[in-house]
């Protein structure tokens, strides 16, 4: 369409020269005395429209003719930015590829073209962060081949060029990369301190977050890593069962690092709900309540929640929780006598729950019913631990009322296992 249109402009033209050209009886008189020159009018107009063109080529090649010296400049500008680029991507190549070497001597080889154009006037729009970001490939490389002196060196001129207006985004990347180089060392406390510089919105990205967790479990803040493993799980950063996993694993930890019932106590109610449903630490919470010498009737308290969930545990977990129930029996009031006896008539070929029930009733000085039940629970019982225990009860259940035959023939059970 656009030809077109051009097209048909171009015939107007021509029809409108044609039109005033053709009939165009005009002349131009030139009077140079003492002589005189008569001109068409046709003749002087394309004489004009020549020199407008040929002045016109003219001043386009003086400008040419000039701008030579600037062309040459920009030109050795451009080769000196690309050879720049290209060093500081032989430094991003060479470090993937794992040659450390090549990869700071590419780096210090873009630094030496920055300043070299710096000098000439000719300074890159985005210096600031590519000299940071340089910097930050030489510690890196560094820090591969263990030259902490030029690492910091490296890291120190990465975070003073960062300052700048136009590499700004380029500080939170070094703080974070001298938070990995921390932990790689074995520093958490440095880590943490790198890992504060940043700013609120960036201290709660996942990368920042997982590098605060390993911090934390290695300087052995659980308290702060628990928090942290929290965030980790509510931002998906793991999978549902490893994130179950790891908030089980550092609540364990915070447990163990109570030294008496009140450290204990206050220790179980940081704990979230979700986390304090959780089996495993239920009942590491309360084993390690009982070893401390802490109420029983605590304890129980504490497995209540896991005990209504008995029927949903493992047969693992079921072991551990009857466990934890059996450490406590010797105070265990009617509620829970009752709870595990309606337990046990609800579920009469659970060998587990015969073996808590016979050891509840044995507590209770029940003989006959104890007797009953654990000589069911000894039959159906797959964990060693408490298979022996029940053959032990059973002999010391035989030895009470007189018949050492029984006796010895549950404990040669009981050491059998």
């Amino acid at each position: 369409m656009r030809a077109a249109l051009w097209l048909l402009a171009l015939f107007a033209i021509a029809v409108a020269i044609a039109l005033f050209a053709g009939n165009n009886q005009g002349t131009v008189t030139i009077f140079w005395p003492p002589w005189r020159v008569d001109l068409s009018l046709n003749l002087v107009l394309l004489l004009l429209v020549a020199a407008f063109v040929f002045m016109h080529a003219v001043l386009q090649a003086m400008s040419a003719l000039f701008d030579l010296p600037k062309q040459a400049l920009r030109w050795r500008t451009q080769q000196k930015e690309r050879s720049m680029h290209a060093a500081l991507l032989d430094a991003i190549s060479h470090m993937w590829a794992g040659r450390f070497i090549r990869a700071r001597k590419s780096a210090e080889a873009a630094l030496a073209q920055e300043q070299s154009l710096d000098a000439g006037g000719q300074r890159p729009a985005n210096a600031g962060q590519l000299r940071a970001v340089a910097h930050l490939l030489a510690a890196e490389s560094a820090q591969a081949l263990q030259d902490a002196s030029a690492r910091d060196d490296h890291l120190k001129q990465a975070l003073d060029q960062a300052k700048a207006r136009d590499a700004q985004e380029t500080h939170e990347g070094a703080l974070m990369r001298a938070a990995e180089w921390s932990l790689q060392d074995s520093e958490p406390q440095s880590a943490i301190g790198w890992l504060k510089g940043l700013p609120q919105g960036a201290a709660r990205r996942t990368l920042a977050l997982r590098m605060k967790l390993r911090a934390a479990r290695l300087a052995q803040r659980t308290q702060e890593a628990l928090e942290t493993a929290r965030l980790l799980a509510k931002h998906h950063a793991f999978s549902p069962g490893a994130a179950q996993s790891l908030v089980r694993g550092l609540a364990a930890d915070l447990l163990n690092g109570a030294h008496d019932v009140a450290q204990l106590q206050r220790a179980w109610l940081a704990l979230e709900p979700a986390e304090r449903a959780i089996p495993e630490v239920a009942m590491h919470a309360a084993r390690r309540l009982l070893a401390l010498g802490g109420d029983a009737h605590l304890a129980r308290d504490w497995l209540l929640p896991v005990w209504e969930r008995y029927a949903q545990l493992g047969d693992a977990s079921k072991v551990k929780l009857v466990t934890s129930l059996e450490d406590g029996l010797d105070s265990v009031d009617g509620a829970w006598l009752a709870r595990i006896e309606a337990a046990q008539r609800a579920n009469p070929r659970d060998a587990t729950l015969q073996y808590l029930a016979g050891m509840a009733c044995m507590k209770r000085q029940l003989w006959g019913k104890a007797q009953q039940l654990l000589t069911q629970a000894a039959l159906g019982l797959q964990d060693p631990q408490l298979h022996r225990n029940a053959w032990r009860a059973l002999a010391a259940l035989a030895e009470q009322r007189g018949d050492e035959e029984t006796a010895a023939q549950a404990w040669k059970r009981a050491a059998e296992e």
